[in-house]
Formats: C-alpha cells, structure tokens, sequence
C-alpha cells in the first residue's frame, strides 16, 4: 500500500513539473506574480518590473485602472493565457490583482511619451484631446501643460490636425494618417497638479 501511495505521490510531482510554460520567465498560465509598476506612465520606455529578479516582464499588464502618473507601484498580478485570441492581437497578459504599495516620486527627470500610438486593429493615432482651453493625452486621462507658448503652439497644431483627421474619417469614412509619424513630447511631473498633469517642456515632429 505505501509503495502505491509513493508511485502516485511520484506520478503527480511528473504531471506538475510537465505543465506547460510560457516566455522566458517560464510563467504557468494563472500564476500569480509581483510587478514593479513606474511612475511614468505611457513612457516610450516605460518597463514593466517582475519581482523578485527585477526581469523585463515582457507582457502588458490590464486592468489596473487606479494607476496615477508620479506614483510607483508594487502591485499583485495573475498571468493569463488566451485559448482564443482575437486576431493579430497578443494571447498573454497579466491580469491585475491587488495594489501591495505605492509610492510617490519626488524627482524632476524628464521623459518621453509619444502622441501618436498605433493599436491593432486600427492605425496610427494622434492622442491628444482638448477641452476649453486645456489639452488632455489619451481621451481626457491625462492633462498637458506647458512650459512656453512656444509648446502651447505646438499642441494646437497638433490638436487641429487630429480634428482635421476625425472630420475626414466622419464625412467620407476613410482612414486619413497623420502627417507626423512620431510626435515625441519631452515632460516632467506636473508640480501644481500632481498626479494629473505632464508639464510638456520640448516636442518634437517627426514628418
């Protein structure tokens, strides 16, 4: 009886260590796991952390909707594997959890984001929105400041190209592209409204 007790102890440790694994980090589908989110949110190199090895985690992480610019969080997630995956779109992400910390970001170091992001199924997008006088990133999410008239310019061109683009795709429902095909905006923290705001100190276009 205990010898059949061990061969089947043995016969599960065989099927657990044969369940399958994906990406380099070898995760199961449904495990959960530790991220390090940054404070720079939407950054062009913006890295999303695995703990507690600190590896490039290489998947997105959904469904953490809470998040704020300035904060960096440690944050409970579960890796998920799509069985049937839209098409062209990924098959694997994390699915958030749970906030474990939060911390604020008290430094003044510039960074990157881009005003222009292409999705699939879709194209190249300007994502820039403006209500009254205030421009906004990413429908409203995210207020842009500036520095200078000189940014201020800037995003008004920008703001009036992509009003050009959503007349044109509404009255005669084709696709128009933008005429940059990067609009990379250099920005800070927003120090009067923290949490809410980049203070937008450089943009470049790139035709």
């Amino acid at each position: 009886m205990k010898q059949l007790s061990l061969l089947l102890f043995v016969l599960f440790l065989s099927a657990c260590s044969k369940e399958e694994t994906y990406g380099p980090l070898k995760l199961k589908d449904g495990q959960e796991v530790e991220l390090l989110v940054d404070h720079r949110f939407y950054a062009v190199d913006e890295t999303l952390i695995q703990l507690p090895n600190k590896n490039p985690a290489e998947f997105s992480l959904n469904g953490f909707d809470k998040r704020k610019p300035g904060y960096s969080y440690l944050v409970k997630a579960r890796f998920h594997l799509e069985k049937n995956p839209l098409q062209d779109a990924s098959d694997r992400w994390f699915d958030f959890v749970k906030v474990v910390s939060e911390q604020k970001y008290n430094g003044q170091e510039s960074f990157n984001i881009n005003l222009i992001q292409s999705f699939v199924p879709g194209g190249p997008t300007i994502y820039l929105t403006k209500e009254g006088e205030k421009f906004y990133y990413l429908k409203g999410q995210l207020q842009l400041n500036y520095a200078n008239q000189a940014q201020k310019g800037q995003l008004e061109e920008i703001w009036k190209h992509a009003q050009e683009i959503r007349e044109s795709e509404t009255k005669q429902q084709n696709i128009m592209i933008p005429k940059w095909k990067s609009i990379l905006a250099t920005v800070i923290h927003d120090p009067s409204n923290f949490g809410n705001a980049y203070l937008v100190q450089s943009i470049k276009l790139t035709p």
